[in-house]
């Protein structure tokens, strides 16, 4: 899979890059949702996996503005958080998420497969 993940978070961001690298994927990292916007219209990927709280632009707000993009229709967007609450997960699935996974409750390679599975 091709992915790109948004994390402001440099040390997350280059952990998980590393992971789903060594599981045999393509990682572009990028550090915000404005990034994001900018690499999704440059190339195509399989999945976005965005944290939900970063600066400029939350994740549910990067999930709104993917929806209204064309390109990205058919691509999978999962959040990684931190941010556990249900109604994080509901704020997130209505604006567009195909999964949610907390960080806290997974060790970097289950997250690995986590993201293989629900990509299938």
């Amino acid at each position: 899979m091709k992915i790109l993940l948004v994390d402001d978070d440099a040390f997350l961001r280059d952990m998980y890059a590393i992971k789903f690298s060594e599981a045999g994927h393509t990682v572009e990292a990028v550090s915000t949702g404005a990034l994001c916007l900018e690499k999704v219209t440059e190339q195509p990927f399989d999945v976005v996996i965005m944290d939900m709280v970063m600066p400029e632009m939350t994740g549910v707000e990067l999930l709104q503005k993917l929806q209204n993009i064309p390109e990205v229709a058919a691509v999978r967007k999962i959040v990684l958080s931190n941010q556990g609450e249900e109604s994080d997960k509901k704020a997130a699935t209505e604006a567009g998420a195909d999964g949610y996974i907390v960080k806290a409750e997974s060790i970097p390679s289950e997250v690995v497969a986590k993201v293989e599975a629900l990509c299938k």
